[in-house]
């Protein structure tokens, strides 16, 4: 998983509630297990039109916003069904970063075991940054993980909150198989003892 430290980049805005994953990926496709490709997908019913033809006036069709990596969106971002489609779809897209006032509990923690960071922040915030955004070229945003601050164009700054054991997993890139290899020796010498008191397991 690639690390998160610091991140400078546009901030993209949908200020819709309720964002669910269907929306963030529609179950067409669903039929793929890769993590790749699935960005042209992402946020599909919004984008195109039945016949495939762009809405040019949707934010991430209109410059800066096809090259950004936050997006800052509105009340329980990624709620309904539980598919991992989801984050992939946004970090294939590019994002490495969403903010809203509140996320679906599943999604959530899918983002972190996938390299993205959601922060959660007040509704007053939230305005703050949608209007940062707002600024085209200048809608550029720095997410500081490590000492868990945004800075914004006008040099103002917002502390977030987030888990300490998530928090190293993202600055280390440990998903759930690089935390198992950390404690790879432990589980050799493990093996290694069984088998010798158990040779015929």
């Amino acid at each position: 998983m690639e690390k998160f430290t610091k991140l400078t980049g546009i901030a993209a805005h949908l200020p819709m509630i309720n964002v669910d994953t269907d929306m963030i990926i529609p179950k067409q496709y669903l039929k793929t297990i890769k993590r790749t490709g699935l960005g042209e997908g992402l946020f599909a019913e919004l984008r195109y039109d039945e016949n495939g033809n762009r809405h040019e006036d949707f934010v991430l069709h209109r410059e800066p916003y096809t090259k950004a990596q936050i997006l800052i969106a509105g009340e329980n971002f990624g709620c309904g069904s539980s598919r991992e489609h989801a984050p992939w779809a946004l970090l294939d897209f590019g994002f490495r970063c969403i903010i809203a006032p509140s996320f679906a509990d599943i999604f959530y923690n899918n983002c972190f075991k996938n390299g993205i960071l959601p922060i959660v922040l007040p509704q007053e915030e939230i305005a703050k940054l949608i209007d940062d955004a707002a600024r085209g070229d200048n809608a550029r945003l720095t997410i500081d993980l490590e000492a868990q601050e945004i800075s914004g164009p006008d040099g103002g700054k917002i502390h977030f909150d987030v888990d300490p054991h998530r928090k190293r997993c993202l600055i280390e890139g440990l998903d759930d198989i690089g935390l198992t290899l950390e404690k790879a020796a432990q589980i050799d010498a493990y093996e290694q003892k069984t088998s010798a008191a158990k040779p015929w397991v």
